[in-house]
């Protein structure tokens, strides 16, 4: 269970056999029991074989269930470390971003078999976590002529815009090259009724690389607007 909160705290969806009669028994001992109730009483959305957290709402408790229970472990771990990770992003401080992305690699997670960019980008949204309360984090989001991997929109308007590309066996420098030569920035371009910009703040282009074949992470920060 434990694993798998963490996939879908990452925004992940877990396959799952409904026992719909799991919400009257009177004691829930498996992970398939209790997913069930919590899908019979709102709590998680069943859906073409899987379950998934369905809405912001939901979602934001369970990030504040993986920030203050330590007895989850690594998740904890992972989520208290998603404040440190969100400022050094913020300051361009690569040296801290690449310490904790090696943290998040060193534990016991599932999620870092890193086979592709969709396992990196499960880890990423994980220790980014502390993010939420002030962007709304968007995955795979439509942007200029492509699709970027995160997008983080400020609900504070002068705050700081992210733009975060994931590459496994490629450098940070070709995220974010791939980042300019899609114009992903273009999403930030919406301006308010009197013409005036809706984010005032600089936007950051993040790109984020994993070797394969070292076990090295990558990183680096460029402010592609001031």
């Amino acid at each position: 269970m434990r694993d798998d909160l963490a996939l879908m705290a990452a925004g992940e969806r877990i396959p799952l056999k409904i026992q719909e009669y799991a919400a009257m028994l009177l004691e829930l001992n498996t992970k398939q029991q209790i997913f069930s109730a919590m899908v019979v009483y709102g709590l998680l959305t069943y859906e073409n074989g899987k379950v998934f957290i369905p809405n912001k709402e939901l979602m934001d408790k369970f990030n504040e269930l993986l920030l203050n229970k330590d007895s989850l472990g690594y998740v904890h771990q992972l989520a208290v470390k998603s404040e440190a990770m969100l400022q050094a992003t913020l300051k361009g401080d690569t040296a801290t971003m690449s310490r904790v992305l090696e943290f998040a690699h060193n534990t016991e997670t599932p999620l870092l078999a890193y086979n592709n960019e969709t396992e990196l980008a499960a880890i990423v949204n994980l220790i980014y976590l502390a993010a939420r309360d002030r962007y709304n984090v968007q995955r795979e989001d439509k942007a200029g002529t492509g699709y970027v991997d995160f997008i983080f929109y400020p609900y504070q308007e002068n705050d700081d815009c992210l733009i975060l590309e994931l590459k496994v066996d490629h450098t940070p420098e070709e995220a974010i090259e791939q980042i300019k030569r899609r114009q992903y920035a273009l999403k930030f371009a919406r301006t308010l009724g009197d013409g005036s910009k809706r984010y005032q703040g600089r936007i950051l282009a993040v790109g984020i690389g994993y070797s394969k074949k070292t076990k090295q992470h990558q990183c680096k920060v460029e402010v592609l607007q001031e």
